[in-house]
């Protein structure tokens, strides 16, 4: 299983709207070097969902629930589904990404422009034990109801 880190604009398409429709299709993507990243994913592999914007942040994991397919808004570019896994207790902000010995390493702030990247394991436990793992209400937040449309990156 392989983990990713992915970026989004809240006001376009936040971790918790994803929430909110069970399941969202990551599209949208205009980077070469982030398709191919796109391209890696297969289903049952896990992404840190990264805000963006004023205060950029790691809210949350999501997992891929299918892998790539050619993006519905035009299929020379690639796009996945997601289905949110959990929210984090608490957002990871970048300057703790960056203080960190093992985080400030990762190709996401390297890279900082692309808003797909893999993520090693040890990152990726890293970033999770920062932020703590809300325990969901209900049902796990697995179970996928309908789908939504992630807007472009």
């Amino acid at each position: 299983m392989a983990t990713f880190l992915a970026k989004t604009e809240p006001s376009e398409y936040s971790f918790s709207q994803l929430v909110r429709d069970k399941k969202g299709i990551w599209d949208g993507v205009r980077n070469h070097e982030a398709k191919r990243n796109l391209g890696l994913m297969s289903a049952g592999d896990r992404v840190l969902i990264q805000h963006t914007g004023n205060k950029p942040a790691v809210v949350g994991v999501a997992v891929v629930s299918r892998a790539a397919f050619a993006d519905p808004k035009d299929a020379a570019w690639l796009a996945v589904e997601l289905t949110p896994e959990f929210e984090l207790d608490q957002a990871v902000p970048l300057a703790a990404l960056r203080s960190d010995p093992l985080l400030s390493a990762g190709l996401y702030l390297k890279r900082s422009r692309l808003s797909v990247v893999p993520v090693t394991s040890e990152q990726f436990r890293k970033i999770i034990k920062l932020g703590g793992r809300k325990k969901p209400n209900g049902p796990p937040l697995k179970a996928p109801a309908r789908s939504a449309t992630r807007q472009s990156r």
